[in-house]
């Protein structure tokens, strides 16, 4: 079982090639923009009614006051805090720390569900209060200080993530554009410091896709893992490069694989015949394989003496 589970893995990693890493998630411009991220992520989903409604409804939840100022000046003040590690970690970036202190995993549900999930399962109710105040709540609980021990550290270039699909990946359904949809399967530690926590989303995109055909004309799928969410809310570019696929291929000998069978064609990977003409791609949702970041970039870290 082991075994072949990790020949899937491999054999995914061939099959859904990469190209080069694009810019990571860019910050919206507009109030609508900010607003719509902010919501999902708060609410799961993003919420309707007037603009000024909906700026007083994130401000009394994470502040419990309204700032003054123009839209955009109070919707940029909010967004700054949530996300932008200027000197000091971002809220999500503490959520995501106390989440993985707790459940060693960091979750894809929004910050209202992930809050009182948490508060549960630390002291069996679900507090009131601003977010702010529940945050720091749980610090306090989980880390036994407000101030979290999270420290910068420089992430190098072609650093290897393990990663897995999220939804089933199947040519058969798929058209160039769409999103895949991915999530870190191992923590990632460098210099002592969690960087990529299990759980944590990424985004890809396909940017080549062709259904199997009759006559031996095999599906075709090209990836783009072009982002991966680290441990501080930062969006990391990422892609499928060289080490990552030796990686998967010293998993494979590792496990008696032997590579004598393997021919890689383009995108395609053909592993003793495990895939005959005319078949479509098809990868069920968990499957595993690596990714690489591509360039070095700063990050905050989760201080941790896990291995």
């Amino acid at each position: 079982m082991k075994f072949r589970k990790i020949c899937a893995s491999f054999l995914s990693a061939l099959l859904v090639a990469t190209s080069v890493g694009i810019a990571s998630a860019a910050t919206p411009e507009t109030v609508q923009g900010k607003l719509e991220v902010m919501e999902k992520d708060t609410y799961g989903v993003e919420q309707t009614g007037a603009i000024l409604e909906r700026i007083n409804k994130l401000e009394k939840d994470y502040d419990g006051a309204h700032r003054s100022g123009s839209m955009m000046a109070r919707v940029d003040a909010l967004y700054d805090e949530m996300y932008k590690n200027n000197g000091k970690p971002s809220m999500m970036a503490q959520l995501n720390a106390i989440e993985w202190n707790i459940d060693h995993e960091a979750s894809m549900n929004s910050v209202e569900k992930r809050v009182a999930d948490m508060e549960m399962t630390i002291s069996g109710q679900t507090n009131e209060g601003t977010y702010k105040k529940r945050i720091a709540s749980l610090s306090r609980a989980s880390f036994g200080t407000e101030k979290l021990p999270m420290e910068k550290v420089i992430v190098p270039q072609n650093t290897l993530i393990k990663v897995a699909l999220v939804d089933e990946v199947n040519t058969k359904n798929l058209k160039k554009g769409d999103t895949i949809r991915y999530k870190v399967a191992a923590d990632v530690i460098v210099d002592g410091k969690l960087v990529f926590a299990k759980g944590e989303p990424g985004d890809g995109v396909v940017t080549n896709v062709k259904q199997a055909r009759n006559f031996g004309r095999n599906a075709k799928l090209d990836i783009d893992y072009k982002q991966t969410k680290s441990i501080d809310g930062t969006y990391v570019n990422t892609f499928m490069g060289e080490e990552a696929k030796q990686e998967m291929k010293n998993l494979a000998m590792a496990a008696g694989a032997s590579l004598a069978g393997i021919v890689i064609l383009g995108p395609i990977g053909v592993i003793g015949g495990a895939f005959v003409n005319g078949k479509n791609i098809d990868l069920p949702a968990g499957t595993e394989f690596y990714i690489q970041t591509k360039s070095a970039t700063s990050l905050y870290g989760v201080a941790t003496t896990a291995n």
